[in-house]
């Protein structure tokens, strides 16, 4: 299965009574594309620009990394449906996709599971 917004769609709570095994590898990838520290970075720098999207020339020196591997981070984000990809000339834009961080929220809640 590769990593797309449809991946994201059947991601179920972990609170879930009982996940199915795609659902699981669905939540599975998701957290995958978030498993390297850059990644959250650039989340985190999305996810307080306002809204506006970003320019990959804007990421590089915020998170201390070549053009390039930046790049490489934002496919592995785009692949797993959490932003949009807006091309302006020779340069990529991108932003966080309003539902994908919805549904990230929603996996993500455990509030009142336990302890």
């Amino acid at each position: 299965m590769t990593a797309t917004l449809e991946t994201i769609d059947c991601c179920v709570p972990l609170r879930a009574e009982l996940m199915s095994d795609d659902e699981a590898e669905a939540t599975a990838n998701l957290f995958k594309a978030l498993a390297e520290p850059a990644r959250v970075r650039i989340v985190n720098l999305l996810a307080t620009s306002g809204g506006e999207p970003m320019c990959i020339c804007n990421l590089t020196e915020p998170l201390g990394l070549s053009q390039p591997t930046v790049s490489h981070h934002m496919k592995r984000l785009l692949d797993a449906g959490l932003v949009d990809r807006e091309q302006r000339g020779k340069w990529a834009y991108f932003a966080l996709k309003g539902d994908a961080v919805e549904k990230l929220a929603r996996v993500a809640d455990l509030d009142g599971v336990c302890c």
